[in-house]
């Protein structure tokens, strides 16, 4: 039993002396792999440019449309104008995302100047310029309607596919991400600014619009209303005095449903005014 200890314990130690061998003349193989593959990480890591994500949030109000505004609406549709949908059916949760990704407003943003590396320029040539989509310009009629459209196509899909994201904070929170990549710190900064002061403005335009159009037919209906009143009074009147020498029952009647004309009339003319005014 003893003997067959000492040879199991032989055997350990050949074997262990035996990987010990392998692993010196293999040594220098795995050195060299290990260095290889060093080399190939450190080359990688710096063959990639810095990238730079700008975020900026802010919060999409699912309401309905302004105190005001919607007080002319109300007005309105008690009239019989149909004004459409409420203000901010294109600019709720669901498509403002769409809107901030559409060709419009990116376009909006791309042309305006911001200073980038001390040059000040449109945001679109610092675009270009700083991710090298174009190598020479000279090649380029950049004066041509069709090469500046054309460019501005290519820019806006790039941005849309590869450079701007935007997510909801969290499923219930009405608050949005806006995030732009850029190899320059200040063109993300400047684009994410801008694109939301873009989306900014094109709603207080659509509001301003809005509200122009309501009380442009509110006013038209109530110069309408003013000269139905105004034949409306002469009317009564003139049934009024023909009921003062001769009353008839018809004659009473005629008289008090130009009364209840004009009474109507001059309520709703003055409803109008004081939500005009």
């Amino acid at each position: 039993m003893k003997n067959n200890d000492e040879a199991s314990f032989k055997g350990i130690i050949v074997t262990i002396s035996d990987y010990k061998n392998e692993l010196k003349k293999r040594l220098l193989i795995i050195l060299a792999v290990a260095i290889i593959f060093s080399l190939i990480g450190f080359g990688f890591s710096r063959s990639q440019e810095d990238q730079y994500n700008a975020v900026i949030s802010f919060i999409v109000e699912d309401q309905s449309e302004g105190s005001n505004l919607s007080a002319l609406s109300g007005m309105a549709n008690m009239i019989g104008i149909d004004m459409g949908g409420s203000a901010t059916s294109s600019f709720n949760q669901q498509n403002i995302i769409e809107l901030l990704k559409s060709r419009k407003i990116i376009e909006r943003t791309l042309n305006n100047t911001c200073k980038i590396e001390g040059k000040s320029d449109l945001l679109i040539n610092h675009y270009i310029r700083i991710n090298n989509l174009i190598t020479d310009s000279s090649t380029i009629n950049l004066s041509s309607n069709y090469y500046n459209d054309s460019i501005t196509r290519i820019v806006w899909f790039r941005i849309i596919d590869r450079d701007m994201d935007i997510l909801f904070q969290n499923d219930e929170a009405n608050i949005l991400n806006l995030s732009f990549e850029s190899l320059n710190a200040e063109l993300a900064k400047n684009f994410t600014e801008i694109v939301i002061d873009e989306i900014s403005e094109m709603y207080i335009d659509y509001q301003t619009e809005k509200s122009r159009n309501v009380l442009d037919n509110l006013q038209s209906r109530s110069d309408s209303i003013f000269k139905s009143l105004k034949i409306s009074e002469r009317n009564f009147a003139k049934v009024k005095d023909n009921n003062m020498r001769v009353m008839t029952a018809s004659g009473r009647l005629e008289e008090l449903q130009y009364m209840r004309e004009v009474e109507i009339l001059q309520s709703v003319y003055l409803e109008l005014r004081k939500n005009i005014e």
